[in-house]
């Protein structure tokens, strides 16, 4: 059977596949793998059981629980989580929404899934449009969403080193052009894989020209504030009808439940809840029903704030101080860690690839990810792509101690045989 067009993209060009697969083995086959490479979250006690908690108390409540594995959820989702959204976000932000300002979709990445090709792609004028990145490296999961490839149009950021071995990304404003075949502007704030936070005022400067040009700015704001607020600076969250804000339940500590949220104008909204009812009828119940509680109580910011955000900002500085020990030797760099839980280290001129570096990690049962899958749209060479990787820092102390100092162990010796 000859695969689509569609289908063939999907099976030939998916980098992230590869990755997933890896992950998944691991955890099934490899039990002493060192996983560094995931976006998992931490399993914080005090979230686990407030989870848990909502959990028992919903199987108690009267037909609750039948009705959430029951029923089909609207199709821009559960109506009454929808409510509590907006108005937490009324009260917290001061944004003028109400639930036709929000749908919820299977997971952030289905979300960016609709956006992308929303806005972006072949239209029926024979016009091509794309998705502006401003600052490289993004996301990984947006490389590979659309249903046209050359997708995207990304720039090289200013790089600003700083003390302690340490660096940061600014968006380069100079080279950053806005033509007429860019469909939307897309940012994630704090950036993943790098844990870079725009400023206020790029995040200003980037708004304004969205609206000059009359498209979109789209701010994935998975781990950024109201929640889960995985941030090591203050920001300040911007929504209006020239911004597509997307939030997520993932690192609340719920990434099972695949739930991304939207906030845009009610028009995306509903094309958003279109979506999902002729691609999956209706978004999943579980996030909405698990979180509705700490949404409408407020709790969930109280969670993010004095739990969840504590919690990462000792775990950072934690794995910065295995730095100096693990990399000795290593002619290293670590992007300044704003937010997010990611590490995004980079190794000037390591003799191979971040690729390479990656599968002799992986024989030494240490997952990573190589940093070229984080520059998607991105013309020309740039060598800096290939001598960097993303490592996780949620998980156990000793476990991330330990997979810095295997790689240190192997760019030294890669550095050293100079291969």
């Amino acid at each position: 059977m000859n695969a689509s067009t569609f289908g063939e993209k999907f099976v030939r060009n998916c980098g992230i596949l590869q990755l997933m697969d890896d992950l998944g083995n691991a955890l099934a086959d490899r039990p002493d793998m060192i996983m560094l490479g995931g976006g998992n979250p931490s399993r914080i006690p005090a979230v686990e059981a407030c989870l848990r908690q909502r959990m028992e108390t919903g199987l108690r409540q009267d037909d609750a629980f039948e009705r959430l594995v029951g029923n089909y959820a609207p199709p821009a989702g559960d109506r009454a989580f929808r409510v509590a959204v907006a108005e937490l976000l009324r009260r917290e932000c001061g944004w003028p929404i109400t639930e036709a300002n929000i749908a919820l979709t299977n997971g952030s990445q289905t979300a960016f899934f609709y956006l992308f090709n929303f806005f972006a792609g072949r239209f029926s004028n024979g016009r091509h449009k794309k998705v502006l990145l401003p600052l490289t490296p993004e996301y990984i999961g947006y490389a590979d969403v659309g249903l046209d490839d050359d997708l995207f149009i990304s720039y090289r950021p200013e790089i600003e080193h700083l003390p302690e071995r340490q660096f940061k990304y600014r968006v380069d404003f100079g080279a950053l052009r806005v033509t007429d075949e860019v469909g939307a502007i897309c940012v994630s704030r704090p950036t993943n894989p790098t844990g870079n936070v725009l400023t206020d005022e790029e995040i200003d400067r980037l708004h304004a020209l969205a609206r000059q040009h009359g498209v979109p700015l789209i701010i994935d704001n998975a781990y950024g504030p109201p929640f889960p607020g995985i941030l090591y600076r203050e920001v300040r969250p911007v929504w209006d009808e020239h911004i597509i804000f997307c939030l997520s339940l993932s690192k609340l500590g719920l990434p099972g439940a695949r739930t991304g949220i939207v906030v845009a104008t009610p028009e995306v909204a509903a094309a958003v809840g279109a979506a999902n009812a002729v691609l999956s009828l209706a978004p999943g119940n579980f996030g909405a029903y698990m979180a509705h509680e700490l949404v409408s109580s407020g709790d969930v910011l109280r969670l993010s704030r004095e739990v969840i955000q504590p919690h990462y900002a000792a775990k950072v500085q934690n794995a910065l101080a295995y730095l100096p020990e693990a990399l000795s030797g290593v002619d290293y760099f670590v992007h300044k860690p704003e937010g997010a839980f990611f590490l995004w280290l980079w190794f000037k001129d390591l003799p191979i690839t971040s690729a390479e570096l990656y599968e002799r990690l992986k024989e030494r049962s240490v997952l990573v990810v190589p940093g070229h899958y984080f520059f998607p749209g991105l013309p020309g060479e740039w060598r800096h792509r290939h001598e960097c990787i993303r490592m996780n820092y949620a998980q156990d102390d000793a476990v991330v101690r330990a997979g810095l100092r295997i790689i240190g162990e192997e760019v030294r010796r890669c550095c050293a045989s100079g291969e």
